[in-house]
């Protein structure tokens, strides 16, 4: 019989953790003292005081005054997150026609932007146009730099490599790796729609079971169960662009017949209400009802209650957000359920962007 794997926890790995979960409790609430944060992590008061002590020299905590604490004997000490003690780079890949980058506090705050238009690059030639940009983010960075995150679209895998993004047509492409070993600094590359449901999390006070449909050339799906992103055995959790949800339907760029893809993502329902304006909110119901039917399993499965939508303002709308959450409801609906929050995303076109910084944050800094 095969002998389990072990893996020893070196007192290295110990503080590390130790660090993220002070930091990630500071991070969150900027008014508390080191007793505090003895009481709410559950470690020793000499353990937070070695730990901040690092964090401070480090410069992402300062002390920042006193308590107003009227008990007997000497006020604590307060301490706060320094968001500008470093700078993120993040890009989004996920647009059919330009690339998006950003220069982000450690808060999410936007310090610049750049886009880079693709002119309808794809292969080597959008490989080439990502790095450029990638290159002019670390230029403009005004502070020292945590890391580069990236969201993009397709399958990526846990190794930051994207498995197959047709629509950029890369296949096996080690972005993460040419971006590192191009730039010098962490890099993260991860799914977009997976990024912007750590960004709904984040930084929208999203839930830590949380279902985010990002509608854009494609339809894609983040998913975090506990505060965790599944990726699935194979790197495609969340690609529900491709379940055929009308077997009477168009045919897909994938071959198959009917999918989600061709009734909710933008290019085709763009395409059906230019061809039919006087239908238009008809025609958005009927993608959300079809988004609905593939999301009824999940929720179902999952009992998830929370589903965010990303899109263009005119396409994430009340017609198919109605018709969706109604579908899903009525596939749905027990006596124990409790009733469906399905909304539009409070980020608009930033998610990806502030996801892909979410996603630095979290691998760099464990602040989730």
């Amino acid at each position: 019989m095969q002998e389990p794997i072990r893996r020893t926890l070196r007192p290295e790995d110990a503080r590390r953790s130790n660090l993220a979960v002070v930091l990630r409790a500071i991070y969150n609430d900027s008014q508390l003292s080191r007793a505090d944060l003895a009481r709410a992590t559950g470690l020793t008061k000499v353990t937070v005081s070695d730990l901040v002590a690092e964090l401070m020299s480090g410069g992402l905590v300062s002390e920042s005054g006193t308590s107003g604490n009227v008990r007997p004997g000497k006020p604590s000490t307060l301490l706060t997150f320094n968001a500008t003690a470093r700078d993120i780079l993040a890009m989004d890949l996920s647009a059919r026609d330009q690339l998006r980058g950003a220069v982000l506090s450690l808060r999410g705050e936007p310090i610049l932007t750049r886009v880079r238009p693709l002119d309808g690059a794809f292969g080597d030639d959008a490989l080439v146009a990502a790095r450029e940009l990638a290159a002019e983010l670390k230029q403009a960075a005004v502070h020292p730099v945590l890391g580069l995150g990236v969201g993009t679209p397709g399958t990526v895998n846990t190794a930051g490599s994207v498995l197959a993004a047709p629509n950029l047509h890369w296949h096996n492409l080690p972005l993460q790796e040419i971006l590192h070993d191009d730039l010098g600094l962490p890099v993260r590359v991860e799914n977009d729609a997976n990024v912007a449901v750590l960004a709904e999390r984040r930084f929208a006070g999203g839930p830590d079971d949380l279902v985010r449909i990002q509608l854009s050339r494609g339809v894609g799906a983040g998913l975090l169960v506990g505060g965790r992103l599944v990726h699935g055995a194979a790197s495609d959790a969340g690609e529900i662009g491709h379940v055929v949800v009308d077997e009477a339907g168009g045919v897909c760029g994938c071959g198959k017949v009917g999918c989600l893809e061709t009734w909710a993502s933008v290019p085709a329902l763009t395409a059906r209400i230019q061809a039919d304006p006087d239908r238009r909110d008809a025609l958005l119901a009927e993608a959300g009802h079809r988004l609905g039917l593939a999301l009824a399993p999940v929720v179902g499965m999952l009992g998830l209650q929370h589903i965010v939508i990303g899109g263009p303002s005119q396409i994430a709308a009340t017609p198919l957000l109605d018709a969706a959450r109604t579908c899903i409801a009525d596939r749905t609906r027990s006596e124990f359920r409790p009733e469906l929050e399905l909304v539009a995303s409070p980020l608009g076109a930033d998610a990806v962007l502030l996801g892909a910084a979410a996603l630095v944050l979290l691998g760099e800094l464990g602040v989730g």
